[in-house]
């Protein structure tokens, strides 16, 4: 997922580090989630299963699905796919069905799935935003509509308290972004559902309803089809882009009892990028005009302070 209006030199990857949660952090959990054949929902099923919870993934392509899983299950991870489109509900049931069915109850749903593609407004079809929103934001309200039955306190093999959903967002709609309208809105809807799920749902039925907003992740689907160069880290906060464990472990400390209080927000995880703006001053420059500029506002009001009125 990206942000950037123009791209130059090479990224600057971060070392992948070890975890800093203890291996049973999730341990016992159950996981569901959407988008989970490759990139970051792939890597939250990976970090997931490596804490100790039992992972079940959710893709159109059974193909990357059936990967995915031999992946999962090759780091001794138990993991079951369904290949299923987040825009239909009968799929969106059995996949909560199947995962019930299979490990006997569901304790996390992790909203994954997204669809985006580069276009100017102007040649975005009202059928390309309608499909982004209809992925994204109706595709997201479905699976945790189909999973509140059973993600609730008093859900099928749950006790007195409620699961986690923890929805995957953006940053672009907290201000603007060049030729992502449809991502924009399809987001900012997400944001929505997230908060209203966490009011509803939190306070009736125990479901903590979280979301988190990656920015530039290096080695992503999103990544590479939205920028196709190389980033100028120079122009990001932290001067490096992300990785997809920078996400996994957000959404790791969301899920285990450090996040238990954790309800309703929506965590960006970009370096600060979005707060970005050019600067307009160098820094000598503020050195330079700065004392100029302080003694005339003291001039000024000294004058004011005469004045009859």
């Amino acid at each position: 997922m990206c942000y950037l209006p123009f791209y130059s030199t090479e990224l600057k990857l971060e070392r992948k580090m070890e975890s800093p949660f203890k291996g049973d952090a999730v341990k016992g959990k159950v996981a569901l989630l959407t988008g989970g054949g490759s990139g970051i929902g792939l890597e939250i099923a990976t970090q997931f299963g490596k804490h100790g919870a039992s992972v079940a993934i959710m893709g159109r392509r059974k193909n990357v699905i059936d990967g995915a899983v031999s992946a999962l299950r090759s780091l001794g991870i138990t993991a079951v796919g369904f290949a299923g489109d987040v825009r239909k509900q009968e799929d969106a049931r059995r996949a909560v069905e199947e995962t019930v069915r299979h490990f006997g109850k569901l304790d996390i749903l992790v909203n994954a799935a997204a669809g985006n593609f580069l276009v100017s407004a102007e040649d975005l079809s009202p059928n390309g935003f309608k499909t982004v929103m209809d992925i994204d934001s109706v595709g997201t309200f479905t699976m945790c509509h189909e999973a509140f039955p059973y993600i609730k306190k008093g859900g099928a093999g749950r006790g007195s308290s409620g699961g986690l959903i923890i929805n995957i967002s953006v940053t672009f709609h907290y201000t603007a972004s060049w030729y992502q309208v449809h991502a924009s809105a399809a987001k900012a809807a997400v944001d929505a559902v997230t908060r209203s799920l966490a009011l509803e749902w939190g306070a009736e039925h125990d479901i903590r309803v979280n979301g988190i907003a990656p920015g530039p992740i290096a080695d992503t689907t999103g990544l590479s089809k939205l920028v196709p160069q190389a980033i100028d880290a120079k122009v990001m906060p932290l001067y490096k882009v992300g990785t997809k464990w920078d996400i996994a472990m957000a959404a790791l400390f969301l899920a285990s009892d450090t996040g238990k209080y954790i309800n309703g927000s929506i965590i960006p995880v970009d370096g600060g990028l979005w707060l970005s703006k050019p600067r307009y001053l160098s820094k000598e420059a503020v050195k330079m005009l700065s004392p100029t500029l302080e003694k005339e506002s003291r001039q000024t009001a000294v004058g004011a302070s005469t004045s009859k009125l």
